[in-house]
C-alpha cells in the first residue's frame, strides 16, 4: 500500500502517516521528491487537505506529526532558497548557541534570512528577510545554509535588534566563543555611519560571556541603565568555609552583599526547582549575610515591570544592613 496510515495514541484520534510512507516522516520534502517517490500531485494535495501533511513553504511539505522547530524550518529552506541567501540575526544566534530570544522559549520564531545588497528579498511565511551588505569572511556554511559568523552576528545583533534582544544575543555568542570579545569591541567602527552603530557602540563593551540566559542579560541591562546604582557582577561566587565555591548568584554587588536572581519559567517552575532555589538562597542569606531578591518575567518585561523600583529599594536596604554591620 502506497500510503500506510495509522492512528497514533494521544493524537485525538487523528489519522497520521505511518512507517509505510515512502519519504522520511521527520524531514521536509519537496514536490519533486514526492513525485519521484510515486506520490502524484493529486494525492499530495489530498494529504495536505486531509491533515496528513502540512505545507511549510510553496512546494515543501512535512508529515503533520513532526514538531515544528527552527532546525526543521532551516531544513525546509535549504531546498528552495538561493545559495547566496544568508541566515542572520537571532536565527544565527540560535544555530551557534541553542538560545532563543527572551520570552520566546515556547515559540518558534521566524527565520532571519537576508540576501546580499541588490539581490532583493525572500518572500515566504517562514522568513524575516531583506537585503544586507556582506564582505568576504562574514559567513560560513552550516547544514547547506550560509550563516553569518558569530562575530558578524554579534555586530548585527548589537546594531539592528531591540536592546533587550541585542544584548541577550551578544552575551550568548560571547559565551559560545569568549575569545572574540576583543575583536567584537574593536571592530565596531567598521559600521560607522551605518544604521544602529550608536547602539552597537553602547552595547559591545557591556556584552558578557558570564550571562547564562537571555533573562539574566536583560536583568543586567535594566540594572546598568540605572547609572546611580553600583554596577552588578554576573555569576558572583559563594564559597564554603574551606574556600571551595559551592554556589553562584546571577547578579550581585559583593561589597553590599546584594543580589538579584532571574527565575525564568524554563528552569524555575517545578516544585523541585523552587525548593532547591529556596534552600540555596536561605543558606547564603543565613551563613553569608546576603540580601537576595528573586524576580520573574513580569518584574523585568512589559509595561507594568517594576524591576527599577526593586533594584533601588534593594540597594537602599543593603546599604542600611551594611551600616548596621559596621557599627
Amino acid at each position: 500500500m502506497l500510503l500506510d496510515v495509522t492512528v497514533l495514541a494521544g493524537s485525538r484520534n487523528a489519522a497520521l502517516l505511518g512507517p509505510g510512507f515512502p519519504l522520511p516522516l521527520e524531514q521536509p520534502f519537496t514536490t519533486r521528491q514526492a513525485l519521484e517517490s510515486g506520490i502524484s500531485r493529486w494525492r499530495l494535495h489530498r494529504l495536505v487537505r486531509e491533515g496528513y501533511l502540512r505545507r511549510l513553504l510553496k512546494g515543501v511539505y512535512v508529515a503533520a506529526q513532526t514538531p515544528d522547530s527552527l532546525l526543521l524550518r532551516a531544513e525546509a529552506l535549504v531546498s528552495v532558497v538561493p545559495t547566496h541567501a544568508v541566515v542572520t540575526d537571532w536565527t544565527a544566534v540560535w544555530l551557534f548557541t541553542g538560545l532563543l530570544p527572551p520570552n520566546d522559549h515556547l515559540a518558534v520564531p521566524a527565520i532571519s534570512m537576508f540576501l546580499p545588497a541588490g539581490k532583493g528579498r525572500l518572500r515566504n511565511q517562514l522568513c524575516d528577510s531583506g537585503e544586507r551588505t556582506f564582505v568576504t569572511g562574514d559567513f560560513l556554511t552550516i547544514g547547506g545554509l550560509r550563516v553569518t559568523t558569530p562575530l558578524r552576528t554579534a555586530w548585527d545583533m548589537g546594531r539592528l535588534a531591540h536592546r533587550d534582544r541585542a544584548l541577550s544575543g551578544m552575551d550568548g555568542l560571547l559565551r559560545h566563543d569568549p575569545s572574540m570579545r576583543e575583536e567584537m569591541v574593536g571592530g565596531v567602527e567598521r559600521f560607522r555611519r551605518q544604521r544602529g552603530v550608536v547602539q552597537l557602540r553602547e552595547l559591545a563593551p557591556l556584552a558578557d560571556a558570564r550571562a547564562e540566559s537571555p533573562g539574566e542579560s536583560v536583568l543586567r541591562l535594566r540594572w546598568l541603565d540605572l547609572r546611580s546604582l553600583p554596577a552588578p557582577t554576573p555569576q558572583v561566587p559563594i564559597f564554603d568555609d574551606r574556600g571551595v565555591r559551592i554556589h553562584r548568584l546571577d547578579l550581585g554587588v559583593e561589597k553590599l552583599r546584594f543580589s538579584v536572581e532571574y527565575d525564568g519559567e524554563e528552569f524555575h517552575s517545578t516544585n523541585e526547582d523552587l525548593v532547591h532555589d529556596e534552600r540555596r538562597r536561605e543558606w547564603i542569606r543565613r551563613e553569608r549575610g546576603w540580601l537576595i531578591v528573586p524576580v520573574r518575567k513580569h518584574n523585568v518585561f512589559g509595561a507594568t515591570r517594576d524591576i527599577e523600583g526593586i533594584l533601588y529599594e534593594g540597594v537602599r536596604e543593603a546599604r542600611r544592613r551594611l551600616g548596621e554591620r559596621l557599627r
